[in-house]
């Protein structure tokens, strides 16, 4: 995110507290240089992923489920 001065200084809050949250860098041009407000702790990018549910049932149903009927053994 690309902002001026007087943008950051009116949100600066809120600005630190993305960085801190998202981990990307906020970049701030002054006087056609380029300064830049980094998180120095890199967030894992697993963290950003959100949760899902895809199971109908319970895990634990799935992990006692008895499949020896499936079962074919190959001799």
């Amino acid at each position: 995110m690309v902002v001026t001065p007087s943008q950051l200084r009116q949100n600066i809050y809120k600005l630190l507290d993305q960085v801190l949250e998202t981990g990307i860098p906020i970049v701030i041009n002054r006087k056609g240089q380029k300064l830049k407000i980094i998180s120095e702790k890199k967030k894992n990018k697993l963290d950003n992923l959100k949760k899902r549910s895809l199971l109908n049932c319970d895990p634990e149903e799935i992990v006692h489920m008895d499949w020896s009927k499936e079962w074919k053994w190959e001799e």
